[in-house]
Order: C-alpha cells, then structure tokens, then sequence
C-alpha cells in the first residue's frame, strides 16, 4: 500500500466521516437499542417512511411501524425483528409491512446484524428496502449480477488456465489439464489439433463428459492450401484467419477436404448445437487449434464466450510452443550426456555396470556423470560426479570435468585427494562449472587376485555403499571434504583421503543424489531406503542390481540419477 493510500484509509478514522457515509447511504438504515427503540435513523429511511428522524427516535420500532397487510397490529411475539433483537443474531425479512407517516402500507425487505462495543451488544443496524418497488430494476439487478458472476467465473477459469498450465512443461499432460479444466466448466467437449512439420495437422486431445476420447485421438492429415475449404472453421482458424463461432444451422455446410470432414464429423458425433474453433498462439505463430463444442440448444456459445476462448487459446499455444522448445532441449542435453559417458573397462576378474536415467517428464536434465578407467600404472579410477544446475549448461559443464579429470588422474601416482584439489583449482580458469560434488576412489590391487584397497576422497558427494558377502552394508563416510568450487580458504589445507580395504565378493555402490532425495523425505530416510534395497539385490547379477535399484526407489524424485556398481570376484 502506497502512502496515499494510507492517507485514504486514515482518513475513515477522522471525526465525522462515518456519520457523513450513513448520512449519504442510498439505503434505508435503522439502528435499535436492545429494548427495541429506535435509536437513530438516515436521510434514506425518512424517505422511505414517511417520517421525521425526531418523530421516530425513542419510539418502539415495531409498535411504530408493524403492521399486518389490513393495518392491524400485530403481536410482539410475532416480530421477526424483536426476536433478532432478543437473540442477538443476525436476521432478515421479507414482505413485511410497514406504516408510514402519510397512513400508506408498504411492503419492505430488512436485513439485521447485531451491534457490539468492546464485545457488549448495543443493538442492531437494520437495513430495509422497498419490496414493492421497480420490479423491472430488481430484474436488471438481477441480470447485471449474474453476468457479473459469468465474467468472474470466465476470468477465474482463464487465470487458473494459466496457473495451471504453467507448472508443466510436457504437451501431453498440458492437453490432459486444459481438458479437465474446461470440461464441463466451460463446454460438453472439447478437441485440440496441433500443426506439425510442414503443414500436417495432428488431432492430438479430445475430451468429452467421460474424459478423454482415445478413440477421437491420433488422426492426422495434411493441411489444404491456403484458399481451400474456406468455410470449414478448423482449416480457415489453422490457414491464421479469426476465431470461428457456430450455431446448429451453420454446421450442415458440406465438405471438401478429409481435415474438414474429420472436424464436421467431429461436432455431429458430440452432438453439436453450438462450437468455437480459435487458434492456440498469435498469428504470427499458430500452434494448433482448439474446438469447444456444447450440446445444449438452451445455452449456446455467443460472442462473449468466443472472446474468452481465443483468449485461453493465446495462452494454451504459449505453453504448448514452450513445451516444444523444451523438449527440443531436452532431448539434445540427454543424448549429449549419455554418448559423454563412456563405456566401462572390465579388467581382469572385477565387473563394472553404470547406469544413467534421467529426470522425470517435466523436469531438466542435469549434469550428473559416473566414469571409470584404468590408470597408466594400471590402478582402477572410479568417479561419480554432480554438476550443479539442471540444464545445457550444467551437462557441458559435465563433459569439462569428465575430460580434465581423467588428463588429471591419468599419470598421477599421488593420492585421490591431490588429484581433485588439482581439478579445483584448474576448474575456473577452463570451465564453466561454478560449483560440483564428486568421488574420486582408487582401487588397488591385482584385477585378478587382489588383495584389493580402495583409497578415495569424497567433495561433498553422497557417501559410497559398501556390500559384503555376508550380508552387510555399511557407507564409507570417511575422507569428505568441501564440495569442487568453494571459495579459495574456506577448508585450508589438503583435500582428506580415505583407505577401506575390500573383501572378495563384496559390491560398491557409487551414485548420485538423485537415487535418495524424494520431495517430503529426509536424506537420512533415504539413505536407509537405500542401503536396505541394496542389501536385498546384493547376490543379484550386477546388472540386475544396476537395474532394480533405482526402480525400487519411490516416485517423487526430480533429479537425475548417475550409478555406477563394482564388484570383486569372489575366492
């Protein structure tokens, strides 16, 4: 609130303004004590009574005004508004009659509502109307209201359109809101044809009373040239002419094209009375089409109605081109991340699996990465890494990494620790990546015969999983340090290391956070979700694991997910 607004309110509170609003009240307004008695009345009730407010102050209202319709007093029990008064609630009335000054009975409609003072009842404010007034008014009223209503109901559905539509980025489960939401709302049935490639037109959505019409769906056909089948409003709404609006009459034009006959046969199998057809988007980029249909001949669409729709189809093509460009996106992030995952080595008797699987419909793809390798003096690198960010960026930013990291551990004879504070420091001199989290671990030892070590250091990643033989699982929680891209001095000295030495038959779980973070858990559930799925797939195949294991998982998760599995042979 701007200060003149607050000017404008505090205003309200200076001596005299609500006097002022009474006093300028178009309305009839009474106010009466406890007792009954009329305590003050406004210029409006004066008027409609007949009466002076000093004629009326002190006197009994319903001893005053009361009457039956042959001007008979009636009984005080009998007073609506005395039993308000007696119990302090809220009432109203209809037809009553009052007396007025001049001896004329009118008819009159009141509202009552108690008075307090610091939580003590002082009475009640009566508003009353005339009842026998211009009928013709109350009916204009009346129609004012309800159109009043419509309109608010029409923008209220346009905004949560909008609302709704907006928090998804995939086209099918747009189409599969947009169909909810206007039907019944907004119309009996309802159909969507998207414009796809050069020229070719998909009806890709048809929504009835039972919900989606699979059997409407999936048709397809080449749009007609520019010119032809002018009055088939689907083919003149996609070819960028204006929104179309039918009655019953129109809908018997004959066909030319097969598009057309589709959409007429489309609007004679709903049982069409009356149809709109706009275009989704703008004209200078038109997306598709949407057809509303309703099959009552009592409440057909009109012009106002054909507004509101070319409005919401404006709306629907933003998403529906949004959600295309994303995809778009989306896909070419995903294939660049998976072919920059390289294939595993299989040295001697020890077997690796990895898995990648990405987002959920709906979410971007992000930047996580798994790589193993063998070293020049023969040590086994294992990395599991996430870049931070969820798009492009964020998967480019994963193939720097990848690359410098592996030129980094190639020859290194030092421990993992040295090798990654290495890749810190280079990492904002030739990447884009501002910030990331990685385990870098070194197994040691014969891949035929061991015995095998497995040394590592952790940069803010998710602990390793360690399952043995005999049916244990614990993680390897040692050597954690700051994540890749902390400011300079926040840690102070070298990254820690840790050693672990690993038992024939075991398996090694590295992953990605995305295998344990679920919307509405903690990571400490997670983790115990984790290692008990673990523990249960651990005599599986490794590929079997690799496999089931993130399909074990619960739903909810919005994360990618990078995994990526060792097992030693057994004796």
């Amino acid at each position: 609130m701007g200060e003149g607004d607050q000017g404008r309110w505090w205003s309200a509170a200076e001596p005299g303004f609500w006097r002022r609003v009474v006093g300028q009240l178009g309305t009839a307004l009474i106010v009466v004590a406890p007792a009954g008695r009329i305590l003050a009345v406004n210029p409006a009730a004066e008027r409609l009574l007949g009466r002076a407010a000093e004629a009326m102050r002190g006197e009994d209202a319903h001893d005053l005004l009361h009457r039956d319709a042959d001007g008979g007093r009636i009984p005080r029990e009998q007073c609506p508004l005395l039993r308000a008064v007696a119990e302090r609630a809220e009432a109203r009335g209809e037809g009553d009659i009052c007396l007025r000054g001049d001896g004329r009975l009118i008819a009159i409609s009141w509202t009552a509502s108690p008075l307090t003072d610091d939580g003590a009842f002082t009475g009640m404010a009566v508003l009353v109307t005339d009842a026998a007034g211009d009928r013709s008014a109350r009916r204009e009223r009346a129609a004012y209201t309800r159109a009043l209503e419509d309109l608010t109901e029409r923008l209220t559905l346009v905004a949560e359109i909008t609302d709704v539509l907006g928090q998804t980025l995939e086209t099918d489960e747009a189409l599969a809101r947009l169909g909810r939401l206007l039907v019944p709302r907004l119309a009996d049935w309802a159909a969507v044809d998207l414009q796809v490639g050069s020229g070719q037109v998909h009806r890709v959505a048809v929504t009835g009373p039972e919900g989606r019409d699979a059997a409407q769906e999936d048709w397809r056909e080449r749009l007609p040239e520019a010119g032809e089948e002018a009055r088939s409003p689907l083919v003149q709404v996609l070819n960028g002419g204006d929104p179309v609006l039918q009655r019953e009459a129109d809908m018997a034009a004959p066909t030319a094209s097969a598009l057309a006959a589709v959409h007429s046969g489309f609007l004679r199998a709903a049982g069409a009375t009356s149809a709109v057809t706009v275009p989704l988007g703008s004209r200078r980029q038109i997306t598709g089409a949407l057809t509303l249909v309703r099959t009552d001949p009592a409440h057909p669409f009109d012009t106002s109605d054909l507004k509101v729709v070319s409005d919401i189809g404006r709306r629907v093509g933003l998403v529906i081109d949004n959600a295309r460009r994303f995809g778009r996106q989306r896909a070419v992030a995903e294939a660049m991340q998976r072919n920059l995952l390289a294939p595993l080595p299989q040295p001697g008797r020890l077997r690796l699996a990895a898995r990648y699987q990405p987002a959920p419909a709906g979410s971007q793809v992000g930047g996580d990465w798994y790589d193993a390798f063998e070293r020049k003096d023969g040590t086994l690198a294992l990395v599991i890494g996430d870049v931070v960010g969820h798009d492009l960026t964020a998967a480019a930013g994963m193939a720097q990494l990848h690359g410098i990291l592996r030129s980094l551990a190639w020859d290194h004879t030092g421990p993992p620790g040295a090798v990654v504070d290495r890749l810190d420091d280079a990492m904002p001199a030739i990447t884009t990546v501002p910030m990331a989290t990685l385990v870098l671990a070194l197994l040691e030892g014969s891949p035929h015969t061991g015995p095998w070590t497995l040394r590592w250091t952790s940069a803010g990643h998710p602990p390793p999983l360690l399952l043995t033989q005999d049916g244990q699982a614990r993680y390897l929680e040692a050597g954690q340090g700051l994540l890749l891209g902390t400011p300079p001095g926040t840690g102070g000295g070298s990254r820690p290391n840790a050693t672990e030495p690993l038992p024939p038959g075991s398996t090694l779980l590295l992953y990605t956070d995305g295998l344990i973070e679920v919307p509405g858990s903690d990571l400490d559930t997670g983790l115990a979700r984790l290692r008990r799925h673990a523990l249960a797939l651990a005599h599986e195949p490794l590929d079997t694991l690799c496999d089931q294991l993130p399909a074990r998982m619960p739903p909810g998760s919005t994360d990618d997910v990078a995994l990526l599995a060792l097992r030693l042979p057994s004796p």
